[in-house]
């Protein structure tokens, strides 16, 4: 049996790798350091602003039921037509972008349903739509 004289390798590590990945984080921190620092130091005032409009975005539409005996419902509170103006109004000052949605019952009178619509038009809303269930028959 030959026995070996040679003394054994041992296994070496290559640390060049690992050295670049460190400097380039070195690298990076020490530029955002300087960018954060840079961002600190300018003296800029911003503006003031008196906008009183709300932050949000524009709110759900409003959505106005109107009965078969004529009875008009907003969020479940009975309106008449100069109630509903007013409150028109008021939700388009808020919000002038504000939509209403017009749910007529098909078997009351048509009339109520325009008169809501003008009632919209003198508000100043200008996002009107009726709405309606689709018929399953395309007729």
């Amino acid at each position: 049996m030959p026995l070996k004289t040679e003394p054994l390798e041992e296994p070496t590590i290559n640390l060049t790798s690992m050295l670049d990945v460190v400097m380039l984080l070195i690298i990076f921190f020490m530029v955002g350091t300087k960018f954060s620092e840079e961002e600190r130091q300018t003296g800029i005032q911003v503006p003031t602003v008196s906008d009183n409009l709300a932050l949000s975005g524009q709110p759900d539409e409003i959505v106005v039921n109107v009965t078969v005996d004529g009875k008009v419902n907003v969020r479940s509170e009975a309106h008449t037509l100069e109630s509903l103006k007013a409150m028109l109004a008021q939700a388009r000052e808020v919000f002038p972008g504000q939509a209403v949605v017009i749910r007529g019952d098909g078997r009351g009178e048509y009339q109520i349903v325009m008169d809501v619509i003008s009632a919209c038009k003198v508000a100043g809303i200008k996002n009107v739509s009726l709405a309606h269930t689709p018929n399953p028959k395309g007729n």
